[in-house]
């Protein structure tokens, strides 16, 4: 998206030095990258950078609205509700597809969010990897209101410790050895030493959590949540001592609430120029004229999950449970990463955390998805090149 890197970075991509950074990745951090790792970063030209700040300022506006937990109590679903302080929600992500409006500028529109953490160790560190292998100016960063890789290695390592023994705070995730997002795990264990706990293994002792390290029992203060409800779904009868829904002392760093508030739940309170209008189905007295340029999405759902792209009146009316999904207006992808061999449609998220001593969040950095498919996602663009997760990199 910006013509002259993009030429310089593509004159010279082969792709022997792709599998060379790929080697590099694998020696460094071991069977740790599951997923597909795209061929180039993306290059956000500053008018779009500064769309993709007020989008997300937008939004954080609605969220920081006196009654957003009264708007978001829905959100929760019965018996998921997870005890304890909620705080604010110190990890916000925006997903926005790369369009083009009405003038043939490029604008985002916002596909998803989420009140829970992404990649944010992998994601300050993919950069200088893509860094050692290709040529890449220092006119574009990953990092927009943190001014290097350093600085927000510190900013995660105030906020995820908060002042406790790194030994003391845990990832907890559901078994993380086998999570495709694990590289995360292990770079947030490099970066931080913060272990990642399986929810399993967590020993509960009256309203005390602990792990076992090295034959001993480590108290646990504060846990960087990882674990999604949608997941646990899948394993009824899981062993271990702790439920996520239990009352213990224990400081979430990302309280699982938070998943639930800000989420799709979230889309139909939101408006304006980048944010494709959205509706609970059961608020919806009469279905669009024009169902075709809609897409139904369950609200209670992870990783793209149960989306349905093309949907008809029947469809709507055949659902028992319209209170678990919403409408929402498509949007274009525009094909805009120019490949070798074709243009490819991209999604850029937004990384934020708000810090206890932060009046409003802080935007970090981002992630970003390339594909070739119908939508952003694995099972679409299986057997492809040039897709996958990457890094935008942001016109200073």
């Amino acid at each position: 998206m910006i013509p002259e890197l993009r030429h310089t970075y593509n004159a010279a991509f082969s792709n022997e030095r792709y599998q060379e950074m790929l080697a590099a990745i694998e020696q460094q951090l071991p069977g740790q990258l599951d997923f597909r790792l795209a061929e180039t970063p993306v290059f956000i030209p500053a008018v779009l950078r500064d769309k993709l700040i007020r989008a997300g300022k937008s939004i954080v506006d609605v969220i920081q609205q006196d009654n957003f937990t009264q708007l978001t109590e829905a959100a929760i679903p019965p018996g998921q509700r997870v005890p304890g302080a909620e705080g604010r929600p110190e990890f916000l992500t925006f997903d926005f597809a790369v369009c083009r409006d009405s003038n043939g500028e490029l604008e985002p529109q916002l596909i998803e969010m989420q009140g829970f953490p992404s990649l944010y160790a992998f994601q300050s560190w993919l950069p200088e990897v893509f860094r050692q292998h290709f040529p890449i100016p220092d006119t574009v960063s990953a990092f927009l209101e943190t001014p290097s890789a350093a600085d927000y290695r510190a900013e995660m390592r105030q906020l995820l410790l908060g002042g406790e023994a790194p030994e003391n705070v845990i990832l907890l995730e559901l078994f993380p050895e086998r999570q495709k997002t694990r590289i995360d795990f292990a770079l947030t264990k490099k970066l931080w030493d913060i272990e990642a706990v399986c929810l399993t293994k967590v020993r509960k002792n009256g309203r005390q959590l602990f792990y076992e390290k090295e034959g001993r029992q480590i108290p646990i203060k504060r846990i960087y949540n990882r674990v999604i409800f949608d997941e646990l779904a899948r394993y009824p009868d899981l062993p271990g001592e702790f439920r996520l829904t239990d009352d213990v002392d224990v400081t979430w760093v990302g309280h699982p609430n938070w998943f639930f508030r800000v989420s799709k739940f979230t889309l139909p309170l939101l408006s304006g120029p980048f944010v494709p209008p959205s509706y609970f189905l059961h608020e919806l007295a009469t279905y669009p004229a024009d169902l075709e340029n809609y897409v139904l999405k369950p609200l209670f759902s992870f990783a793209g999950a149960g989306v349905r792209l093309h949907v008809t009146t029947a469809d709507l009316e055949a659902l028992p449970d319209k209170h678990h999904y919403l409408l929402q207006r498509k949007v274009q992808y525009e094909p805009v990463v120019q490949s070798p061999d074709g243009l490819v449609k991209c999604e850029i998220r937004l990384l934020y955390i708000w810090p206890p001593s932060q009046a409003r969040p802080r935007l970090l950095c981002g992630l970003s998805r390339l594909s070739r498919g119908e939508m952003i996602g694995v099972d679409f663009n299986k057997n492809k090149d040039w897709v996958g997760g990457t890094t935008p990199l942001f016109e200073r």
